[in-house]
C-alpha cells in the first residue's frame, strides 16, 4: 500500500474518457497515488437530473471507464450526493493535496466548481481545472465591444481567429495505484446500486442495439465517419435514410471522445486543404460550441425565452391526446412520426427530421417549446443542458439566432425532398412498409392500415402560428 503523501483526486463529469483528458494526464505526470470519481449528483441545488435515455447511456459510459481505468493499474470510485460534499468528504479521507478536475460551464456547475476551489485553498489543497470539453472557453470569445455573441457565424469566425486549438493529450499506458483511505482503498458505490437502467419494463433493447457507450465506441465511430461519411457530409446529413452524419453527439454529450481529438484527426487526414464538406462538419461543431457559448451567459436557456419578446406569446393549451400523439409517432405525418419512433427506439434522431418534429409541435400544434424540450431531454441520449434547449428555441424562433418564427418546416414537403423514396419512413413505420410511390409521404391518399389520420390540417394551423407570431410583432 502506497503512502497518502502527496495524493491527489481526479473529479471526471462530462469528460468519461482516457484520451486527451487534461485533469487526469496532469495528475499522472505527478507520478504518486491518485483516486479518479465520479459522482453521481442529482441533489445540488440547479443541476438538472438525467433523463431516462442519458441514464441508461451513463451507466454503461462508466463501466466501460471502471473496465479502462483498471486496466491500467488505476480504479473508479463511484459516489452519490451532492458533489461539492462528496468531494469534500472523499478529499479528507484520501489526505488529497490536489484536486484536479475539467471545467464545467453551466452556471449551477461553476457554482459547485468555485466554492470547492476556495475550500481547497483553505484547506492546504490545491485545486487545479482544465479546459477539456469545449475548443473554445466562453469567457475567450467577445464581440468587438466586449459582449457575448447573439449570432453564430460571427461567433464562429472570431472562433477561428482568436487562437490555435490545441494538440490533444495522448492516454496515458499506465496509471499510479488508487490513493489508500484509512486502512484500505476508498469506499465505492456499485454501479448497480444507483439504479440507471430501465426496469418494469426495460425499453432499452433499441438503444443497445444501437449503440456502444464508452471510450472504445467513441473511438470506432469517428473512426468510421471519417472513413466515409464526412468526405459527403454536405449532402449526406440531409438525408435520414442514410448513414451520412457522425451520430458523435452522445459520445462528445459525455466527454468519451473530446473535440480536440476530432478535431487533430480531421486536420491529420485534410492537413492542407480542408474540403467543403468537412468543412461543414466542422461548422457543425461550431454550433455545438455557440450553444455553449449561450448557455454560460445565459444560465437559464432552458426554461426562459432567449428573446424577451416571446414570453408574450400564447402558446396553446395541447390536450394530452395531441402530445402523446406527436410522442409517441402518431400525428399522422409520416416524417414527424418516423423520427418520434426512431427517438423512442433508439435514443437518437437524425437533425433534420428533429427540427420537422420540434417545428410540428411547436408551430402546427402550438405548443409551447419548453415541453418539446423536457422531452427530448429525457428521451435523447445526446440531451446535454446547451444543445437541447438551444436548438428547441431556434425552431421556435425565440432563441439566439434563431429560425424566424414564419419558418415553419412542412413535414411532407421535408420528407419528399430529403427521403424521396421513402426508405426511411419504412424503417421507423412499420405501417407504412407496403405503401409504393408517393403516397407514403401523404398516406390519407392512399390505404394505410392502421396508421392514423393527421392530427391537424397543416395549411390551417401554419395560419394560426403565423397569426399567433403577428401578435407578438406588432405588440
Amino acid at each position: 500500500m502506497a503512502s497518502s503523501e502527496g495524493t491527489s483526486l481526479v473529479w471526471l463529469r462530462d469528460d468519461l474518457r482516457l484520451d486527451d483528458n487534461p485533469a487526469l494526464s496532469e495528475a499522472a505526470g505527478r507520478g504518486l497515488p491518485f483516486t479518479v470519481v465520479y459522482i453521481l449528483d442529482e441533489q445540488s441545488q440547479g443541476v438538472r437530473p438525467l433523463g431516462g435515455a442519458a441514464r441508461w447511456w451513463l451507466h454503461h459510459s462508466l463501466a466501460a471507464l471502471s473496465a479502462d481505468l483498471e486496466s491500467r493499474g488505476s480504479r473508479l470510485v463511484l459516489r452519490r450526493g451532492p458533489a461539492g460534499e462528496a468531494i469534500r468528504t472523499l478529499a479528507t479521507q484520501t489526505k488529497a493535496d490536489h484536486l484536479f478536475w475539467n471545467r464545467r460551464y453551466g452556471q449551477p456547475e461553476r457554482t459547485i466548481d468555485a466554492d470547492l476551489k476556495e475550500w481547497a485553498g483553505g484547506h492546504g489543497m490545491q485545486a487545479s481545472s482544465y479546459q477539456a470539453n469545449l475548443l473554445f472557453e466562453p469567457w475567450t470569445v467577445k464581440t468587438g465591444a466586449g459582449g457575448p455573441y447573439k449570432v453564430y457565424s460571427p461567433f464562429w469566425r472570431a472562433c477561428l481567429a482568436s487562437q490555435d486549438i490545441r494538440n490533444p493529450f495522448e492516454a496515458p499506458d499506465t496509471l499510479p495505484e488508487p490513493a489508500p483511505s484509512g486502512r484500505g482503498l476508498p469506499a465505492s458505490d456499485t454501479l448497480s446500486s444507483w439504479n440507471l437502467l430501465p426496469s418494469s419494463p426495460d425499453w432499452s433493447g433499441g438503444l443497445a442495439a444501437t449503440w456502444r457507450p464508452g471510450e472504445t465506441g467513441a473511438q470506432q465511430r469517428l473512426e468510421d465517419f471519417l472513413d466515409g461519411p464526412i468526405e459527403d457530409y454536405g449532402t449526406g446529413r440531409n438525408l435520414p435514410g442514410t448513414e451520412g452524419t457522425s451520430r458523435l453527439s452522445p459520445h462528445l454529450r459525455f466527454g468519451e471522445v473530446s473535440p480536440f481529438r476530432v478535431w487533430r484527426e480531421i486536420r491529420r487526414r485534410h492537413p492542407h486543404n480542408v474540403p467543403s464538406d468537412v468543412g461543414t462538419y466542422r461548422a457543425e461543431l461550431g454550433w455545438r460550441e455557440f450553444n455553449w457559448h449561450l448557455l454560460y451567459h445565459n444560465p437559464d436557456l432552458a426554461t426562459r425565452n432567449f428573446r424577451p419578446a416571446f414570453d408574450n406569446f400564447q402558446w396553446a393549451p395541447t390536450s394530452r391526446e395531441e402530445l402523446a400523439a406527436w410522442q409517441q409517432g402518431n400525428t399522422g405525418y409520416p416524417l414527424v412520426d418516423a423520427g418520434m419512433r426512431q427517438l423512442w427506439q433508439t435514443g437518437w434522431m437524425h437533425n433534420r427530421v428533429r427540427m420537422a418534429a420540434a417545428s410540428f409541435l411547436v408551430k402546427n400544434l402550438l405548443t409551447d417549446w419548453r415541453i418539446g424540450e423536457e422531452w427530448f431531454w429525457d428521451t435523447l441520449v445526446d440531451a446535454d443542458a446547451a444543445n437541447n434547449p438551444a436548438n428547441w428555441q431556434w425552431v421556435a424562433g425565440s432563441g439566439a439566432d434563431a429560425s424566424p418564427y414564419y419558418r415553419i418546416f412542412n413535414p411532407v414537403t421535408q420528407s419528399k425532398k430529403f427521403d424521396a423514396g421513402g426508405s426511411y419512413l419504412r424503417t421507423f413505420i412499420p405501417e407504412l412498409r407496403d405503401v409504393e410511390g408517393k403516397g407514403i409521404h401523404e398516406p390519407w391518399t392512399v390505404e394505410a392500415e392502421g396508421y392514423p389520420k393527421p392530427l391537424v390540417d397543416l395549411a390551417e394551423s401554419r395560419e394560426r402560428a403565423l397569426d399567433a407570431y403577428q401578435k407578438i410583432k406588432s405588440a
